[in-house]
Parts: C-alpha cells; structure tokens; sequence
C-alpha cells in the first residue's frame, strides 16, 4: 500500500518524540513537543485561510512533489528541518520526506481586527477604543522565523500602542485628532513590526466608546453647545438685520434729503426765473404804458396847440377840478377851497396857468406856476 509523505513525516515526528522521551527526564519532554513543529497544528485550509479577526498562523501546505505556489504568496521550503529556499508564484518539485513546506506567506495586504480595548485618557476618563491595523508581508524569512505567531504578535502590539496613546491625550483631543492618533500608533507599531517581516501600512481607529457618565455629559454638552450656537446664529441674524435696516433708513434719508435739496433748487430756479419774467413783463407793461400816455400827452398838445384846443382843456380841467372836491367832501370834513370858490374865472385862470406850463416847455419849468397867496384858507 501506498502511504502519504504526511503520514510517513508524522510517524517519525512521532518516533522522535518518542525517543527524546525515553533519553530525557520527565520535565525534558514537554520542552521536546514544544520545539518539535507538529503537523497537527496547522491549517489547511486552502493556502490562506479565511478573513476572520484572528488568523490562522502559521499556513502550511502538503508537500506533493509537484507543488504550485499561487500567485501573490510565497512558499518556505524547509530541509531536513532548515530553512532551504523561498519560493515564488509557480511551481517546484520537492523531495519527498526530505522537503516540507513549513509556512506559506500571504503576500497580499490584509487587515486585522483589534477588538475593543479598555484604556484610561490623560484626564482620566474610561473608553473603550477598537480599530483595524493593515499590514503586508514584505520579508517571508523574517515572517517564518522572527516570531512564534507575527499576526498575534501585531494584534497584541497594536492593543499596547493604541492603550499607550490614548493614556497620553485628553479626551477631547482624542475625539477630534484621530488622524495623529492613529499616527501614533501605526509608528509603534511599525517599529516593532519590522523584526517580523511586516510592513504596517496603517492603523485606522474605528469606534471610541466613553463610560455611560462621560457619554450623558458629552450629550448635555453637546446640547448646550447647539443651544449655544443658535442664540448665537440668532444674536447674528437680529445684529445683521438691525444693521442692513439702519443701512436702509440711512440710504432712504439721503435719498430724500438729496430729493429736497433738488426740489428746493428746482423751485428756487422757478421762483427766479418766475421773478425775471414778472420783472421783464412788469418792465414792458410800463414801458408800453409810458409809450401810450406820451402819446396821450402829445396827442392833448397836438389838440391844445389847434384853436379853440385851450379853452376845451380849460373846460376839462374845471370839470375834474369840481369832480376832485365832490370826492373830497365825500371822504373828509376838511376840505381846502379857494377864498373865491364860486370864481369861475379864477379856476379858469389856474387850469390855463397849469396848461401854459405843460405847454411851454423850458419856460414853464424856470417859472414856476403864481399862486394867489390869498386864496387858500383853512375852513
């Protein structure tokens, strides 16, 4: 019967167990298990294994001569128990019993779950943090042999450095710079992750969980902040709209002060131009009335120069003459008659003395009109 190359290693891992067993003290072969690799430990499950938030390390697989390594992982081909060689995506034959592939390396970036963690901030509040860790193979000799298990070493690693940072910030700044956070810890982390062939892309922090105190208070606060910013929002709103209204008055009574100032001068340049015209009508009406009585006047001495013109003035005059204190003993009780009222040769004699005045010229203006000094009395 055939027998599988496993079955045969197995036997004489077991053989040696068995030997070192009977050489040795009791307490000796505990530690012989423990360094001898047993085949029973490792995963076969395909050649990686699942997505679960605790890998699998380390991924073996079955030495079947013919071996394919698939692309993006590597194969740690043992000899006789050391290493021999590390080989990449395609295939290799392998010694039977002689050749084991003790490790395959997933090469491909891969993310690990760190489960909540309970740490104390700088101002001493309790929270509970979780987040994720991304890491990548990068050296598959050092993953193999720089630690029993690099993927729990990381996770455990990683739950150190988150508790470490987060005990050196306060809350506050722990919830408003996870970007430095999570700086922090990848920087750790990398350093240490180095010796184990793994390259720490990044650590995201996923959820910050406070104690049930500091989250009512946190949720008041945050009350309180909105409050806050409304009264504020609307202290704004009330100032601006006091503002822009004030802005509106401002405008509106410039505006209408401007408008006056241009009503009074349009009504000043109306009352002017209203003057200049009454003026220059005024004038006219005076220089056409002017005109007119001239010609009156020098119509009557044109009459008065033609015979018989004299005594028809005479007559004209006498009658307004009479007319004159008609009205005057109508409106007073005084009244200024000559001392011959009833002398009609007298009247006639001061209207033709009146005429021969107008008439003269020069004349009448060097000799003055000759008044009977006798003939004004006070009645």
């Amino acid at each position: 019967n055939m027998i599988s190359s496993s079955t045969l290693v197995r036997r004489a891992a077991s053989k040696g167990a068995h030997k070192i067993s009977l050489n040795r003290p009791a307490n000796c072969t505990l530690q012989a298990h423990t360094h001898i690799r047993s085949l029973s430990s490792y995963s076969f499950e395909g050649f990686g294994g699942g997505h679960n938030s605790r890998e699998t390390w380390p991924v073996t697989k079955t030495n079947t001569v013919l071996n394919v390594v698939p692309q993006g992982k590597v194969m740690v081909v043992e000899r006789l128990g050391k290493l021999h060689d590390i080989k990449t995506s395609g295939f290799f034959l392998g010694v039977p019993l002689i050749d084991q592939v003790a490790y395959v390396v997933d090469l491909r970036e891969r993310a690990l779950d760190i489960t909540p963690q309970a740490a104390i901030t700088k101002d001493n509040v309790s929270v509970s943090v979780s987040g994720n860790v991304y890491i990548q193979f990068t050296d598959p000799e050092r993953a193999a042999y720089g630690a029993h298990d690099p993927l729990y070493a990381v996770m455990q690693h990683a739950q150190s450095a988150m508790r470490s940072a987060i005990g050196e910030m306060e809350l506050d700044e722990i919830l408003h710079e996870r970007a430095r956070l999570n700086t922090l810890i990848k920087g750790s982390v990398q350093d240490a992750a180095v010796a184990w062939g793994i390259d720490v892309k990044r650590y995201e922090i996923t959820e910050i969980i406070p104690d049930e105190v500091i989250r009512v208070a946190m949720d008041k606060q945050a009350a309180a902040e909105r409050n806050r910013r409304e009264k504020v929002l609307n202290a704004e709103g009330e100032k601006q709209q006091a503002s822009l209204t004030s802005e509106g008055v401002k405008i509106q009574l410039t505006n209408e002060s401007e408008g006056n100032l241009i009503k009074i001068r349009n009504e000043a340049e109306a009352a002017k131009t209203k003057l200049e015209l009454e003026a220059e009508g005024e004038a006219k009406a005076m220089q056409v009335k002017a005109m007119a009585q001239a010609q009156a006047i020098q119509l009557i001495a044109d009459q008065i120069m033609k015979p018989g013109g004299a005594e028809a003035a005479k007559l004209a005059l006498a009658k307004d003459y009479v007319q004159m204190f008609g009205e005057m003993g109508s409106k007073s009780n005084t009244m200024m008659f000559n001392d011959r009222p009833a002398d009609v040769n007298a009247l006639l004699s001061q209207a033709a003395l009146a005429i021969s005045s107008v008439s003269g010229g020069d004349k009448a203006a060097a000799s003055p009109p000759v008044i009977d000094a006798s003939s004004t009395s006070s009645q």
